[in-house]
């Protein structure tokens, strides 16, 4: 490993900073970063009546599902972070344990997730954008200004500190969050609690729709081991971020659920079937006597989807600055602000990014939603292909540091069989050509990292 000593007996130790301030990331702010990545509330406003059009009555079974497949996930990722810190987090895991060709596609795999998915809650922020515009001015904002404003802001706050837009995303999500469970808290007290067994015995389920939704609901945690790509920065790291991932995925599966099965039961009788819904907490805020709570979520979603973009350009660019370190790119992505100690160049080429296909989309005339859609559903590849190939290297890892168990890497391989299931399931789940396509378009893409790795190598083995 770079920077390491994989001496029997030992752990592996991060010496190198590359540049970033160290230590400033205290346990909060660090968790901070993967519950932004995940954007929890705009998947409570967005994402869980797509998985309930699919799943009915089994939404917060699904969601059940996916809480425990990532805390599978969550669990090899935090091995992997007791052992190592840096900024190239599952990028760094997989580098320094597999063969390179392994590395350099978990490189690509995990920029593109964090790019697709900031690019993604770009497109949501738009829709959101538009819902309240037309509510207070009936108009409807210009895409492409609005998407360069909210993707410009947001390089700008990583940009300039990352205490600070740790401290911005906190602030954002815990608001967001705090307005949807204080509606789901009123909603039985103003209808009455009631136990919805239909919910409990799954009834009038499909279970052709459980794979395609169960997809649908792995993008909702989407971003949570992303804490890992602070690893330069955070405070004790091999300490606080194993902490933060597994509290994120087991903090997001309760939130998850309690959100399915509310908005399920809140949905019961109402002339907007959940599925069809445009803003499902606005109406379940009506139901629950506090509508102005509604139109505060609404806001808040959109805040939300902004602190998503934030935390994406974060993680992006520090995955972008490993990979520069290790010359799977230009040494320019490499360096960082001298006053900022932020990866500058690689902060600008990912907000850029993002803005650049969100953009593509506006141009052709899609909507804040279907971009939402398209490129969240790329994402889903790189962060599996992610998650796979650290679970794939984290019994090697042990066994390099003599601390092999037969129980860990019975844990990896299920993990591991969970994961190609999943993608299994996305393969199969597309409902149309344009969906079909993208599991096409990141084999070319990955198979495209992996020849420009062979570029770069030859290069310098020339030299």
């Amino acid at each position: 490993m770079t920077g390491t000593s994989t001496t029997k007996g030992q752990v592996y130790a991060q010496n190198e900073s590359y540049g970033l301030r160290t230590g400033v990331l205290g346990p909060v702010e660090t968790l901070a970063q993967s519950v932004s990545a995940m954007a929890p509330s705009t998947s409570a406003s967005l994402t869980i009546p797509l998985v309930f059009a699919l799943a009915g009555n089994a939404t917060w079974f699904v969601y059940l599902l996916a809480t425990g497949a990532m805390l599978l996930v969550g669990f090899c990722v935090s091995r992997f972070a007791k052992l190592s810190a840096s900024p190239g987090s599952l990028y760094s895991y997989t580098a320094d344990t597999l063969p390179p060709a392994f590395g350099v596609a978990a490189a690509w795999g995990l920029l593109l997730a964090y790019l697709a998915t900031g690019a993604s809650v770009a497109g949501g922020a738009l829709y959101y954008a538009t819902v309240l515009c037309q509510q207070f001015f009936h108009w409807a904002p210009p895409s492409i200004p609005t998407l360069f404003v909210v993707c410009l802001i947001a390089g700008f706050i990583a940009y300039r500190d990352v205490k600070l837009s740790a401290e911005v995303m906190l602030w954002i999500e815990a608001a967001s969050v705090s307005l949807i469970v204080i509606v789901l808290v009123l909603l039985p007290v103003h209808i009455g609690l009631q136990i919805d067994t239909s919910q409990f015995r799954l009834q009038g389920i499909s279970i052709k729709g459980l794979g395609p939704a169960l997809v649908l609901s792995i993008f909702s945690f989407a971003g949570f081991e992303s804490a890992t790509t602070l690893g330069g920065e955070a405070r004790e790291p091999l300490k606080t971020i194993p902490r933060a991932v597994l509290q994120c995925a087991l903090l997001a599966g309760v939130f998850f659920m309690l959100c399915a099965y509310s908005e399920v039961v809140g949905f019961r009788g109402a002339s907007t079937a959940l599925g069809d819904t445009t803003s499902p907490l606005h109406l379940l805020a009506a139901k629950a006597g506090v509508s102005p709570l509604g139109v505060a979520i609404d806001c808040g979603a959109f805040i939300s989807m902004f602190a998503c973009v934030l935390a994406c350009s974060t993680a992006a660019a520090r995955v972008l600055l490993r990979m520069a370190h290790d010359r799977l790119l230009p040494a320019a992505f490499e360096r960082t602000n001298e006053r900022h100690k932020t990866p500058g160049t690689a902060i600008t080429l990912s907000t850029a990014l993002m803005f650049a296909a969100t953009a593509g989309f506006a141009l052709r005339g899609a909507t804040g939603s279907t971009m939402y859609d398209l490129l969240g559903s790329l994402s889903v590849f790189g962060f599996l292909t992610a998650y796979a190939l650290v679970a794939v290297a984290l019994p090697f890892a042990r066994r390099a540091i003599g601390r092999h168990s037969h129980v860990l890497a019975a844990v990896s391989a299920l993990t591991v069989a969970i994961v190609v299931l999943i993608a299994i399931f996305d393969l199969s789940s597309a409902a149309d050509t344009v969906h079909a396509r993208i599991p096409y378009l990141y084999v070319v893409y990955i198979a495209a990292g992996l020849g420009w790795y062979g570029v770069r190598r030859a290069m310098r083995a020339n030299h």
